[in-house]
């Protein structure tokens, strides 16, 4: 499990370093012209926030993978991670309009790889909780 924490890390670390480019890449300037000051600022903090929450997953999966399989509080924050990331994978399922996706080639590829990606990180976390838990 330890080796898929590593991975998980490293994944979590470029997930966040790709919120840098957002705001090019949805053209937050031209979409955002007709927010409110606070609205527009919202998102910004907000994705900063989502970001830097990414980053530490990553940085704690990176650091720390025996903690996480081997201690009781280590387990506690795994079932914690893998209920997150379950419940990401089901507003990826759900929450996102086909409309988005469907017969788009990129944004079809990045969907399915964002399914496969949630439930990896869902999975491994509740299987370190489900798996090592202490009865």
């Amino acid at each position: 499990m330890e080796l898929h924490l590593r991975f998980i890390g490293i994944l979590l670390a470029i997930l966040a370093a790709i919120h840098i480019a957002f705001p090019k890449r949805f053209n937050w300037g031209k979409e955002f012209e007709q927010l409110t000051l606070l609205n527009k600022q919202m998102m910004y903090v907000h994705t900063f926030f989502i970001a830097l929450i990414i980053l530490l997953m990553g940085v704690l999966c990176w650091t720390s993978p025996d903690d996480l399989v081997q201690t009781a509080l280590g387990k506690k924050v795994s079932l914690g991670l893998g209920i997150f990331w379950a419940i990401r994978l089901l507003v990826q399922l759900f929450g996102y309009s086909p409309k988005l996706w469907r017969g788009k080639t990129f944004e079809t590829i990045i969907h399915i790889l964002f399914i496969i990606m949630w439930s990896y990180f869902a999975f491994v976390f509740l299987a370190i909780y489900s798996v090592t838990h202490v009865q």
